[in-house]
């Protein structure tokens, strides 16, 4: 059953390391369409977000601090959710779907995140296929 959390985890951080690697590589364009959605300043968050999403997408993938990783992942959704996708600012209804849509993703997100740092301080140095124990001990 090890195997199963492994492939989980690669399954949920994939999304995260491509735009990682889009906020890390396509500034100009990811710092414009942050800007286009209220967020200034746009470039740095932009690096700062992908930086984020790179260190906590590894943890979770690598094991290493794992707990560290899902609260890294969690708050970056959360925010996503919250300052680019307010679908409720929206007035023409296709937009309004879609801004929708990303919302509940990103919360969807938080979510998994959520539970990955229950499992992780739940179960601690018994965690399946990692590298580290959880850097913060809860139990």
């Amino acid at each position: 059953m090890d195997v199963v959390f492994l492939i989980g985890r690669i399954l949920f951080v994939a999304l995260f390391l491509a735009s990682a690697t889009a906020h890390l590589t396509d500034k100009g364009a990811m710092a414009g369409y942050a800007e286009s959605r209220g967020v200034r300043p746009a470039r740095p968050a932009v690096l700062v977000t992908g930086a984020q999403m790179l260190l906590g997408g590894l943890s979770v993938l690598l094991g290493v601090w794992m707990d560290v990783g899902a609260i890294l992942l969690g708050l970056f959704t959360l925010l996503t959710a919250v300052l680019m996708h307010g679908f409720w600012k929206e007035k023409e209804p296709m937009s309004r779907q879609q801004e929708q849509t990303q919302f509940f993703k990103d919360t969807a997100l938080t979510g998994a995140s959520l539970m990955l740092l229950f499992l992780v301080w739940e179960l601690g140095d018994a965690t399946p296929l990692t590298i580290t124990d959880p850097l913060f001990d809860v139990g």
